[in-house]
């Protein structure tokens, strides 16, 4: 039997495919749903899972829109993550639509050689990235403890090798005072939107005193219902970003004790709901080198450039992944600029042909570095035997 060059083989399925990933990235953004809501892109992964021969089992972990799916004898397990939700109001302007289509490209491409190499190639699809933590829930059902290693891509406005991945944590804020009428008997109210200014003050203060590396932010949800009346609730939801669990808990505490001072100058009860942490990212640094090269072959530049500062500090649950399994997460140029996350303008740009090239070039990346360290005896066997790199 002739030898099949295993690269070569990826190359060729991913490229042949490509159309149909472009479909998929195409309808997954023209469909946008949000955290833990995915039903349709998450059955479009499963559907494409299963056509291509893959144990698909859906619900994984406790969640209706998580998705796996398995081929291969193994013994080397890898994780190919996808997400697809998206954002209120611009829909895909994190570019999950791209994530998710490479993935699948990825993953059903190692599926063409899982057998010559010994692998085990898993296809996770994670709900809920933006805020709901679907990877740390998975994470929790024990749904990555055989894995070996686990890579995905993030589309933004150029390549970069290791984002700074912050850790971050979410929370809601609510105000409880009492209503009286604001004109005739205001002395008889408690006016919880003063609890929200005076909190919202020492936030702006206590930003003098943060590192580089911390972010305070958050939104008004709900503050009154009319101006004649002392409102007798308000609501907000903020988030606060560290560049480590251990500096996240150290700034959570004083964030508090601002929300603290509000309740105290007002009067009002302070209720606060604690959302899932956000890990900071721990690169491999063997598979982000591997990941380099391949990217590079493929034409890809990591050069430095001024714009590459437009996305270096972000959080993702795939920062929680990288403390449990050897991991990657680096970005995926898509020409973006001036455009960047989160912003409509990039929703338009992860549809354009920058964006639809992405797909094909994680997909072989992401691919190539998986033969790479199948093939690799000393790597192998470090990740086969759960070891940290040296």
């Amino acid at each position: 039997m002739a030898h099949v060059d295993p690269k070569q083989s990826v190359r060729d399925w991913t490229q042949r495919e490509h159309p149909a990933l472009i479909e998929l990235s195409h309808r997954i953004h023209a469909n946008p749903e949000l955290q833990f809501a995915e039903t349709l892109a998450s059955g479009w992964v499963a559907e494409w899972l299963e056509d291509a021969g893959f144990d698909v089992q859906r619900g994984v972990g406790g969640l209706s829109t998580a998705v796996a799916g398995y081929f291969g004898p193994g013994p080397l397990n890898v994780a190919i993550l996808a997400e697809y939700d998206a954002l209120p109001e611009v829909g895909h302007a994190c570019g999950h639509n791209v994530i998710a289509a490479t993935a699948l490209g990825a993953g059903v491409a190692l599926a063409g050689v899982a057998e010559q190499l010994g692998l085990r190639v898993v296809v996770l699809g994670t709900p809920a990235e933006e805020g709901g933590g679907g990877k740390i829930r998975l994470i929790e059902a024990g749904i990555l403890e055989s894995v070996h290693l686990a890579l995905m891509t993030h589309p933004g406005p150029t390549d970069l090798l290791e984002p700074e991945v912050l850790a971050a944590q979410s929370f809601d804020i609510a105000y409880h005072g009492r209503p009286a009428h604001a004109a005739a008997f205001p002395e008889r109210g408690i006016n919880a939107a003063d609890a929200m200014v005076v909190a919202q003050v020492a936030v702006g203060l206590l930003r003098q005193a943060l590192r580089p590396t911390e972010r305070v932010h958050g939104i008004v949800t709900s503050g009154g219902e009319a101006p004649n009346i002392i409102p007798a609730e308000t609501r907000a939801r903020y988030m606060i970003r560290a560049a480590t669990l251990d500096e996240l808990d150290v700034l959570r505490q004083r964030v508090l004790r601002c929300f603290e001072a509000g309740a105290v100058a007002s009067g009002a009860r302070l209720e606060v709901t604690q959302q899932v942490a956000y890990a900071e990212m721990r690169h491999d640094r063997e598979l982000s080198a591997l990941y380099l090269a391949n990217a590079t072959a493929l034409g890809r530049s990591f050069d430095a450039a001024e714009d590459r500062l437009e996305l270096t500090r972000f959080s993702t649950d795939m920062g929680n992944v990288s403390l449990v399994v050897p991991s990657i997460h680096p970005v995926i140029g898509i020409d973006s600029a001036p455009a960047v996350n989160h912003q409509p303008e990039f929703t338009a740009a992860t549809i354009t042909p920058a964006a639809d090239r992405a797909i094909l070039d994680g997909a072989i990346a992401l691919a190539w570095t998986v033969v790479d360290v199948a093939l690799d005896d000393r790597l192998r066997r470090r990740l086969l035997d759960g070891h940290p790199p040296g």
